[in-house]
């Protein structure tokens, strides 16, 4: 399997495992929507996609200028150079792509609590949580550098790992679907959903995390196994104010802003707006 995953097939895979899952969440939003949306979707949807469309062009540069910068191309370094953890076992491959998919989760989880806790990184991040929706499209928006970041995140793991070429490409897959999954704006019956979150992020889980309130933020971190928040006491069930009464966003941009394009690309750069007199 390995020598499929070259540079077409697994640019393929993504791409179709990505509108695959897209289409399919965004037709269940129709059919069963969580709560109702605030703002126009065409104009949301158009500048979340369009913010998608432009960290592709910077991480297909990244990798044109600096390979093996892309995670992918970086597993397929450590294994033709031997680096990394698993390049100087024995163990099965099945047991070693196990192994990483999980531990590039908890690299990913951690990217994200730091991402609230260090102020930089937070106003990059802040790019995604200023979205007064969350549904499909918010699970991708993210600014061009924070992605950028995550990319040389995830290739230093996967360069410590040696971790095989297709735990990458799988994890790169279920990373997309899982953050789209737990964006969306669907419903799931209860029973569905408490049995689903012992193991992964669901919708009603994950949209905690998009509260204007900051202790609702700072809590439910995974974007796809919920053991980590769990084990670092970041979980939090529910939304105090319910599901279809919280309020979704930043509380300084509760306004059309966030759904256009350039002011969502130039908010980690903008002066941070003035506190309000009591």
């Amino acid at each position: 399997m390995t020598e499929m995953l070259d540079g077409v097939s697994e640019t393929a895979l993504r791409i179709g495992a990505f509108v695959a899952i897209f289409a399919i969440l965004a037709a269940v939003e129709r059919l069963r929507p969580r709560r109702a949306l605030t703002s126009a979707r065409t104009r949301r949807w158009t500048t979340n996609l369009a913010i998608v469309g432009i960290d592709g062009v910077v991480t297909k540069g990244m990798a044109i200028l600096a390979v093996p910068i892309a995670a992918t191309a970086a597993a397929f370094y450590a294994a033709s150079t031997g680096v990394g953890l698993f390049n100087s076992t024995d163990w099965p491959t099945w047991a070693e792509a196990a192994i990483s998919i999980v531990a590039l989760d908890f690299a990913i989880w951690l990217q994200h609590v730091a991402t609230h806790k260090i102020p930089v990184l937070w106003r990059l991040h802040q790019v995604h949580h200023a979205d007064t929706d969350i549904d499909v499209t918010t699970g991708i928006r993210f600014h061009p550098i924070e992605i950028a970041l995550s990319v040389i995140w995830k290739v230093l793991w996967v360069l410590a790992l040696g971790a095989p070429v297709v735990a990458v490409v799988l994890f790169e897959v279920i990373l997309n679907a899982g953050a789209m999954f737990s964006h969306a704006n669907i419903t799931l019956p209860q029973k569905v959903d408490l049995a689903l979150r012992t193991l992964i992020v669901t919708p009603d889980m994950h949209r905690v995390h998009h509260s204007v309130l900051r202790h609702e933020h700072d809590s439910n971190f995974g974007f796809n196994l919920s053991v980590w928040d769990r084990l670092f006491r970041t979980y939090r069930a529910q939304p105090e104010k319910g599901h279809e009464n919280m309020t979704i966003g930043l509380s300084p941009y509760q306004s059309v802003e966030p759904s256009r394009l350039m002011w969502s690309l130039k908010l980690p750069f903008a002066a941070p707006p003035r506190a309000k007199e009591p």
